[in-house]
């Protein structure tokens, strides 16, 4: 038996990883630290101080922007 769509194609939107599961969304304070890593910066002060001015203007959310 023949079919002109692809299995995949078939698949409805159920079965799809909704988009606010694939964040990582921190569950506690982020830190100027965690920042600096999530960065794969090395823990300088420059680095760290970097990482606390990004936090002050963007937020918390300021790590998703480096994590995927």
């Amino acid at each position: 038996m023949s079919t002109s769509e692809p299995e995949a194609s078939r698949l409805s939107d159920d079965l799809r990883t909704p988009d606010s599961l694939l964040h990582s969304s921190p569950g506690g304070d982020i830190t100027a630290e965690d920042m600096v890593m999530a960065a794969g910066r090395d823990v300088t002060p420059a680095n760290l101080e970097w990482a606390r001015r990004k936090l002050e203007t963007e937020g918390p959310s300021a790590i998703e922007k480096l994590l995927p």
